[in-house]
């Protein structure tokens, strides 16, 4: 085969986007993966008991991933995602009561704010405080000058209601940031909200994946890549070559693969392992070592009939703030579903016996079908590094251009705006591939 222009170095989101869009451009690309199973942080394993496969933690996507979709597009993989037309979340309060939040057809921001007027979970001063968030999210976008503040801060500061942050902006903080609002900064989260809801308003509706992980975005991405004539190398590890103050390719197995450029789309802990050796990227190494990572941990269950009425529910203020229902999403012989921990360091080290007991427990005290419902068949998953801390005072985020020429970095810890989710992923490898080959 004839030696690429670009090696992208990891098989991600960011990695698989940025070769897509490098290809696409007419770029001559070779994606190296150190594991066999594609997909990154973002994947799935087979079930030893039920023969599915399991993600190793639930994904979700909004209607504001402009740069996800645009990938997904690329790759034939758009009709595997359901998108609703509108923000729709159901939730249970730790009260046990049920309701369900629906933005209204006003255009954005109000359409959030007509349906939280309209949301029989609130009381006056909440709907009242809801106003005035509402208004400050028309005019922020300045939100360098939030580094300091954590979300808690901001949303105090703009006047909500104790039971406003219960409900809504805490689980969606959580979600978004996987990191509690009382530690993480302000900045990132209120990113995210001013791309929810000043846009369209389909924006702010959320989309869940119909397979897999892999399946869903991981495999037909490198399927479109070797059907369009580039390399794909898994199950090797790479280290990064240079000569220089230049990149020049990688070493896999004891092998060279020389190109004209590198992409770096391995997550901030492999960073340093990566780049061994080469001097010039030694402070972004020494940043990335000083990155403190923020876990998830998932409990599937298989249960013995059906118990939900969605495809998801939040559980505010519980240890697992949501249950997904992917019985109803992709299909199972039995009922399937899974609860999220995110920000999960006080459960992370219990023993899977321990998290699987306290799912149980904080499922049935929460959906009344659950109470009576036989678990079939339970497991644990635990992603000690699925994030990095977003707290005030982090080491910063690196840019993807770098001291070393022909290297550009692609991940969703680089310096992206956004907090480690899947958009923040992929308009990391946009940007890098726009740096080797710039946009018409």
């Amino acid at each position: 085969m004839s030696p690429p222009d670009v090696v992208v170095v990891g098989a991600g989101f960011a990695g698989l986007s940025a070769a897509v869009r490098l290809a696409s451009r007419g770029a001559r690309v070779a994606v190296v993966e150190e594991r066999r199973r594609l997909g990154g942080r973002a994947t799935s394993f087979q079930d030893a008991v039920t023969g599915e496969l399991v993600d190793n933690g639930q994904h979700a996507i909004f209607g504001c991933y402009h740069a996800t979709f645009e990938f997904l597009r690329t790759i034939g993989a758009l009709d595997d995602v359901r998108l609703e037309d509108r923000l729709e979340i159901e939730i249970v309060d730790r009260a046990g009561v049920n309701s369900c939040l629906r933005s209204t057809s006003l255009p954005p921001p109000l359409h959030l704010v007509g349906g939280l007027l309209r949301w029989p979970a609130l009381g006056v001063a909440d709907r009242l405080s809801a106003l005035r968030l509402g208004a400050a999210l028309r005019g922020v976008r300045d939100v360098a000058s939030l580094a300091q503040m954590t979300v808690n801060d901001w949303l105090i500061a703009h006047g909500q209601t104790e039971r406003l942050r219960e409900v809504l902006w805490e689980p969606l903080a959580v979600a978004a940031l996987n990191q509690s609002p009382a530690v993480a900064a302000a900045a990132t989260f209120v990113e995210c909200l001013w791309r929810m809801f000043n846009g369209t308003r389909r924006d702010s509706a959320v989309g869940l994946p119909l397979k897999p992980l892999d399946r869903w975005f991981a495999e037909p991405a490198r399927d479109w890549l070797v059907q369009n004539g580039h390399q794909f190398h898994a199950g090797q590890p790479a280290r990064l070559l240079s000569a220089g103050d230049r990149a020049i390719g990688v070493e896999v197995r004891g092998e060279r693969i020389l190109a004209g450029a590198v992409v770096s789309a391995v997550p901030w802990f492999a960073f340093p392992a990566f780049a061994d050796g080469i001097s010039a990227l030694r402070p972004i190494a020494e940043h990335a070592e000083a990155m403190r990572p923020s876990p998830i941990v998932t409990v599937n269950l298989w249960l013995d009939r059906p118990v939900t009425r969605t495809a998801f529910v939040g559980l505010p203020r519980r240890t697992f703030q949501w249950v997904f229902d992917k019985s109803r999403l992709a299909g199972s012989a039995w009922s399937h579903l899974s609860l999220v921990s995110s920000g999960a360091d006080d459960v992370v080290a219990q023993s899977n016996e321990a998290l699987i007991d306290l799912a149980t427990r904080e499922l049935k005290a929460a959906l009344p079908a659950a109470a009576a419902a036989t678990v079939r068949r339970a497991s644990a998953v635990r992603e000690k590094r699925a994030t990095f801390s977003l707290a005030p005072g982090e080491p910063p985020r690196p840019s993807c251009e770098t001291p070393l020429s022909g290297l550009v970095l692609a991940g969703d810890w680089t310096d992206t705006g956004l907090p480690a989710t899947i958009e923040g992923a992929v308009v990391s490898g946009h940007r890098a591939a726009a740096v080797l080959h710039p946009d018409p």
